[in-house]
């Protein structure tokens, strides 16, 4: 009797894998766990959403004791059209980035995975008065991520200053 449901269970894990594995095969282009673009996206008030509860999710916005959440502004010198030039090109030269709206001191760039085409939504704003790059990079499903949003922020950190 443990010996079957064993083998029930396996076929079970089996089939979800294969139904997986054959979704993922066969969507075309992003629409493997793409989801929509969350509402809260862009700049209100001056600034940008805060960070998501959950620990897959930085902003230079947060509190700054907030460890888990918190990441440093990038600094910049220059104005708001060079800011975000940088930006662009640095988001550009990661793999699996497109930026989708850029405006004024502002951009917005999605980063998806290769396999499983998770989506990590990113964005930069500009701060002329501080000469500082605010950034918030939260990924749209689970509840971790391995620390690949903050390590996504330091390279860009190190492309761009």
């Amino acid at each position: 009797m443990v010996k079957r449901a064993l083998i029930w269970i396996a076929l079970l894990i089996s089939g979800t894998v294969a139904v997986l594995a054959l979704h993922v095969a066969t969507a075309t282009g992003d629409t493997v766990f793409s989801w929509k673009r969350p509402d809260d996206l862009g700049v209100k008030d001056g600034r940008l959403a805060p960070p998501k509860r959950s620990p897959n999710s930085v902003s230079s916005q947060a509190d700054p004791a907030d460890a888990e959440h918190y990441i440093a502004p990038i600094p910049f010198k220059g104005d708001a059209a060079a800011a975000m030039a940088a930006v662009r090109k640095a988001v550009e030269g990661m793999e699996g980035a497109t930026v989708i709206r850029q405006g004024g001191g502002y951009l917005y760039a999605e980063y998806r995975t290769k396999v499983m085409r998770f989506v990590d939504d990113v964005e930069f704003q500009f701060e002329a008065k501080t000469g500082l790059i605010h950034v918030r990079s939260s990924s749209r499903l689970g509840r971790r991520d391995f620390g690949v949003n903050r390590a996504r922020v330091e390279s860009l950190r190190t492309r761009i200053s």
